[in-house]
């Protein structure tokens, strides 16, 4: 298993704040199942400090755990296999909506899905919380384009390769108008169009050179 960053990414509390009354945390993850299938495993998490609810208790208490497992199509994007569990829920009747979130089976993850999933599961026809997660997971599985591709290049032995040049495969188009600096008339596009690449990401240059590798498409 790879490490990553556990430490909090919320800055502390303002000086003489109330006491914390709530922690929502969400954890989502991504796996090469093989070249052309991704798993993406989806985790949200409710708690109460300690003591908030029942007096004397020294354990934070978790009221949410939700879980979901989605095999999706690579590079289609569609889901072949959807898997909802509940840990943790606060009425013994919550965990019969589970089997519903089957109907993600055959849908696209990439555009569209946001409407798609609120006209399946939103209000009655859910669960408020698993729902709102499929919301934060439907973006890491166009995160994973590059991830692929970076993985790929590896098994295939080419260990020095870096993320940052032209992107020949097009994967790049999927993201056009879904931000800002993605707008179909903006500057990034225009240099994709180009065949410029767009540049190495900023979050990478800072560690390329802390590592003394070169800039890819830089003299």
């Amino acid at each position: 298993m790879a490490d990553f960053l556990t430490d909090s990414i919320l800055p502390m509390g303002p000086e003489g704040a109330l006491p914390i009354l709530h922690d929502r945390e969400y954890r989502v993850r991504a796996y090469r199942l093989a070249a052309d299938r991704l798993l993406i495993h989806g985790a949200v998490r409710d708690q109460k400090p300690p003591g908030l609810y029942i007096p004397g208790d020294p354990k934070p208490l978790t009221v949410h755990h939700m879980q979901l497992a989605l095999t999706v199509a690579f590079p289609e994007l569609v889901i072949v296999d959807a898997v909802c569990e509940f840990e943790t829920h606060p009425f013994e009747h919550c965990p019969t909506i589970t089997g519903h979130y089957r109907e993600l089976v055959g849908l696209s993850i990439a555009r569209g899905f946001t409407h798609r999933v609120r006209e399946l599961f939103g209000g009655p026809n859910g669960c408020t919380h698993t729902t709102a997660l499929l919301q934060a997971m439907a973006p890491v599985a166009v995160q994973c384009f590059w991830s692929m591709q970076a993985a790929q290049r590896r098994e295939d032995g080419d260990d020095d390769y870096v993320p940052g040049g032209a992107d020949e495969s097009g994967q790049w188009r999927r993201t056009i108008n879904t931000c800002h600096v993605w707008a179909e008339d903006g500057d990034l596009v225009a240099a994709r169009e180009r065949g410029d690449g767009g540049g190495v990401p900023v979050f990478m240059r800072g560690r390329l050179a802390e590592l003394g590798i070169e800039v890819p498409g830089r003299p």
